[in-house]
């Protein structure tokens, strides 16, 4: 099953982070913080203007992107956790 998001909402996953600090300690899973990091995963068709016309979105499939800590909806499909969310919410794109 496919997921296609509607307008100027892009569809993320997150990408786990490594469970050791720089200096080699070992974070227990129940301590480590949501990662607000992710890889865009399918995008919207684009922002509806006021004056009809479509504005594409800026980031695409396979942009790895920086997002707020409570930014989005969780959302699981097929066994796996998304985050679905409004481009405006995306921080940034990491190149």
């Amino acid at each position: 099953m496919q997921l296609k998001p509607l307008h100027d909402r892009v569809l993320v996953q997150r990408i786990e982070e490594e469970n050791k600090t720089a200096g080699g300690i070992i974070i227990p899973d129940n301590n480590k913080e949501k990662p607000a990091e992710g890889k865009v995963v399918a995008v919207g068709s684009g922002r509806k203007l006021q004056d009809g016309t479509v504005q594409a979105l800026e980031v695409k499939e396979g942009d790895r992107v920086i997002f707020g800590k409570y930014a989005g909806s969780e959302v699981k499909i097929a066994g796996n956790e998304y985050m679905i969310m409004k481009e405006e919410e995306i921080l940034g794109v990491l190149q």
